[in-house]
């Protein structure tokens, strides 16, 4: 994607806490960061004019793609962003860590621990958790913690200060544990504070029945003080963590999944744990259906079964899958995932607890996905209606079909012809034509055959029947356009309407896009010659250069590709007892000239056309090259 489309795809996310996963072309994560307003944040980054240092603008430089995975506070946006940093350890988090403002959780390396926030890694031996994008979250948290577990703030050192003087104010208010009266062992004052880190990096969670268990055990002891500290710390985490979701799994593997459904589609989010630690979002939309129940049933058994999700290193099928609800045939897919896993696997709705509120965060994200997509959409409907209403057009096209010429000087012309649908490119109905019946460099005559022979094909079709291909999917040469747009002015334009009048593409607008002297579009023009500016209306003007550079990359790839084929046969040619036919053959089974260079006299007679005879020529052809 380009800066101003990640910009057009930021300015659609919600105003939401959440984590933002910035990837490169590779699909690699280069940035993780979090957001009390994921909508601010992530636009921030591509709006037009915005400054930024030298780190963060060679981060966005290299920004193709992003993702979002949408919280209900901001603590668990933190503890989120934290447990993916570790995980992903994304190249610009590391170069920003010690920069202004990119905060870290710190545990001294001391006796008695403290935990505090720090800008920097100030000091070797202690623990650090982060960085984090945020310091006034940071210090939020840490407080948070603190307070929890009634932790110290003050600066005396333990032990070397019990009993030296009396306890502050935060004891007697009920904010300090009191480690100052030396009645806290050392044993336990660090059980409180490995507690407190694990509440920092997973959440409430485990920690909740870990300390209902020792407390219990304290009160049957009748070791009444320790029962009453450790009651008062679990109540001060649930007050602190009162609705928000859990961004760590009690379960070490488990599937989240929600659906929700909306303007017309159904979105699945799955939020996928690993080692208790949220590894992976993943979502799908599906279009033309609202039926949730006919999707769940539909999707479940292909998602673990079709090999869709093999493209994450932690795909595997987890010990529980918590879903919204229950799919139809639930016991006997169940019983094929738990024959797939050779060991039992559980598929439950859970109904209270923190898994349940994990589903809510699933459904959350599949809610705000249809959201987004419904903003796109609106986006491009309204982009199509303005184009109608500048174009003249009876309403916006849903099928648009776009042409452009490629010529070498040496005779060899090609054509391209890509397929924009509801305002989106189709490639599966992208296709490609070598001209044959001009000899010469003329565009006008080479866009004649060109459309001449793609209304053929549309006769064709519809005489023989022909309107699915082999695979059950759409002939893109079987629909009828409600827009053709070539490349070019208005000879490109005339010629193609001399072919179109009186067939069944008679009444299909033909527009020519006009380049300026820096090759950039600037208007369309029409049959009768008259000239549309388009960059009056931005949305138009960005859509129509769109599909412009659109159909001359891939006329032009076209063209590249003959070009090298052609320069590979030729090189072949060269060989006694292979002509052009030979030549192709060769290419088409060993691919490259590579290949045939380094094949052996068996593999060439393999090959069903290749005699021996000629398989040691080619052989001795490249042996004696070398």
């Amino acid at each position: 994607m380009t800066k101003e489309q990640l910009y057009d795809k930021a300015v659609l996310l919600p105003l939401l806490s959440g984590v933002y996963i910035i990837k490169d072309k590779q699909g690699v994560i280069i940035y993780i960061g979090k957001a009390k307003k994921l909508r601010t944040r992530v636009s921030q980054y591509f709006r037009a004019g915005v400054p930024h240092d030298t780190k963060v603008s060679r981060m966005i430089q290299n920004a193709f793609e992003f993702d979002v995975i949408v919280t209900q506070s901001e603590f668990e946006a933190l503890v989120l962003e934290c447990s993916q940093i570790k995980l992903h350890k994304p190249k610009y988090n590391i170069l920003l860590k010690d920069d202004k403002g990119y905060s870290y959780v710190m545990v001294s390396n001391e006796a008695y621990p403290r935990i505090t926030a720090q800008l920097q890694k100030t000091q070797s031996d202690a623990q650090y958790i982060g960085p984090f994008t945020s310091s006034f979250a940071v210090r939020e948290m840490v407080e948070t913690t603190v307070n929890s577990f009634k932790l110290p703030t003050c600066n005396k050192k333990f032990p070397q200060d019990f009993r030296k003087a009396r306890p502050c104010l935060n004891y007697h208010i009920g904010r300090c544990m009191g480690v100052c009266q030396g009645k806290i062992s050392q044993e336990q004052y660090n059980e409180y504070v490995q507690n407190a880190v694990k509440l920092i990096k997973q959440g409430k969670g485990e920690i909740i029945k870990i300390l209902t268990k020792r407390m219990l055990e304290h009160s049957d002891r009748l070791e009444f003080e320790k029962a009453l500290l450790i009651r008062n710390q679990i109540t001060a985490i649930e007050k602190v963590s009162k609705g928000q979701k859990v961004v760590a799994s009690n379960e070490a593997s488990q599937d989240i999944i929600a659906f929700a459904a909306g303007y017309g589609s159904v979105c699945t989010a799955i939020l996928r744990f690993r080692n208790h630690i949220l590894v992976d979002k993943r979502e799908f939309v599906f279009n033309e259906t609202q039926d949730i129940d006919q999707v769940r049933s539909e999707f479940l058994p292909r998602y673990y079964f079709d090999d869709i999700s093999v493209s994450t290193v932690y795909e595997s099928v987890p010990k529980v899958i918590a879903v919204d609800a229950l799919p139809a045939e639930v016991d006997v897919f169940g019983q094929l995932l738990s024959e797939e896993k050779t060991s039992k696997v559980k598929i439950y709705v859970p109904e209270r607890g923190d898994t349940a509120k994990l589903v809510q965060m699933a459904h959350l994200n599949a809610m705000e996905r249809l959201n987004r997509e419904k903003g796109r959409f609106a986006k491009e409907e309204r982009t199509l209606e303005e184009l109608a209403e500048l174009f003249g057009l009876d309403g916006p096209p849903a099928v648009i079909e776009s042409y452009d010429i490629s010529n070498w000087g040496d005779g060899t012309s090609v054509a391209g012809m890509v397929v924009f649908e509801n305002g989106k490119p189709n490639k599966a109905g992208y296709r490609r034509f070598k001209i044959k019946t001009v000899l010469t460099t003329d565009d006008y005559q080479s866009m004649a055959e060109t459309l001449e022979r793609r209304l053929g094909e549309y006769d064709k079709a519809h005489t023989e029947g022909n309107l699915e291909e082999k695979n059950g999917k759409q002939n893109q040469f079987a629909v009828k356009p409600d827009l053709i747009l070539l490349d070019g002015g208005k000879g490109q334009v005339s010629v193609v309407k001399k072919v179109l009048n009186g067939t069944s593409f008679n009444s299909v607008p033909v527009f020519g896009m006009v380049k300026d002297n820096k090759h950039r579009t600037r208007a369309v023009i029409n049959s009768k010659n008259e000239e549309i500016s388009i960059n009056i209306i931005r949305g138009v003007f960005t859509f129509i250069t769109s599909i412009q550079d659109e159909v001359h990359r891939f006329a032009i790839s076209y063209g590249r590709s003959l070009q090298k084929k052609k320069t590979f046969s030729s090189t072949l040619t060269q060989i006694e007892g292979v002509g052009e036919q030979t030549a192709k053959l060769l290419l088409k089974e060993l691919k490259t000239l590579a290949a045939i260079r380094n094949a052996s006299v068996e593999e060439l007679v393999k090959i069903k056309g290749i005699s021996p005879k000629v398989a040691n020529n080619v052989y001795n052809f490249y042996y004696n090259d070398n």
